[in-house]
């Protein structure tokens, strides 16, 4: 399967070092060599870097590795092709724009029979599973809520919705507005948070080794979130399959899924082929 990398901070951080471990995964340490992508956001804003080619021998992935560009948000993919041929537009995060907002989506796993579930004004580009899953989530938060709806409101609606797409295959994902970074786990996800006393971290895929300390103040807190820990001396914590997380500005909250009940059937489930 892919992997996921994103980041979630309260103040704009540089992503740099994670990122380095996971291009080296993208046909080097790991399999995934069908392209990767990256969007930081900055404000509303957000900026996207796509390349079907192995982010491990990539050009555009070594210019990113020297260019410091500092983002409170950022989603990150590297693949390997499950669903849809090596191409520039299959290449994960995916985006489109919801309330005036931008969204960005990225997913791992597989999910059969998910191009049946219908759509609204959002289609795919590409022929991945991954974004047709994506579309449907804003078909639906679209239908349920024209307007944009209260936090909890939108919490909940993408938990459902995730724990839908959950019971047509293994759904990992991450999912942000520009605003909050959303992470469900389907099979494996972890995460970290850093925040004083910060400390010294070593990549497992890199020699390289950063003393976090020198590199921020005590008031920083950031959250990464990968499909497998990328340090060998933090402590990542495993996510629970079901699991959604909500992180708010490096700030980490679990909806567990385990004891989530749906309020109502999911419409465009009824009426599936």
């Amino acid at each position: 399967m892919c992997e996921l990398l994103g980041m979630s901070a309260n103040v704009p951080t540089d992503i740099r070092f994670s990122f380095a471990a996971l291009a080296r995964r993208g046909g080097e340490t790991g399999p995934h060599a069908d392209g990767w992508g990256i969007t930081f956001y900055e404000g509303r804003g957000c900026r996207s870097f796509h390349d079907p080619e192995p982010s491990a021998r990539s050009e555009l992935a070594k210019l990113l590795r020297r260019y410091p560009i500092k983002s409170r948000i950022v989603v990150a993919h590297v693949r390997k092709a499950n669903r849809g041929r090596v191409s520039l537009e299959n290449t994960h995060p995916f985006s489109r724009e919801l309330w005036g907002r931008p969204w960005t989506f990225a997913h791992n796993g597989q999910l059969k029979g998910v191009k049946r579930l219908p759509l609204g004004r959002f289609e795919p580009v590409g022929t991945t599973d991954s974004e047709h899953a994506f579309c449907w989530i804003l078909s639906q938060l679209q239908e349920r809520f024209p307007k944009p709806p209260r936090a909890a409101a939108l919490e909940a609606a993408i938990a459902e919705c995730a724990l839908t797409l959950s019971e047509l295959g293994v759904f990992n994902m991450l999912l942000t507005d520009a605003r909050v970074l959303y992470a469900h786990c389907g099979k494996r996800l972890c995460y970290l948070t850093r925040r004083a006393p910060f400390g010294t971290a070593t990549l497992i895929d890199e020699d390289w080794r950063v003393d976090f300390a020198q590199e921020t103040t005590e008031a920083d807190i950031v959250t990464v979130i990968a499909t497998r820990a990328l340090t060998r001396d933090e402590t990542w914590t495993e996510l629970e399959r079901g699991d959604t997380l909500v992180l708010t500005d490096g700030a980490v909250r679990v909806m567990k899924g385990a004891t989530r009940r749906r309020s109502r059937p999911a419409p465009e489930m009824r009426g599936a082929a």
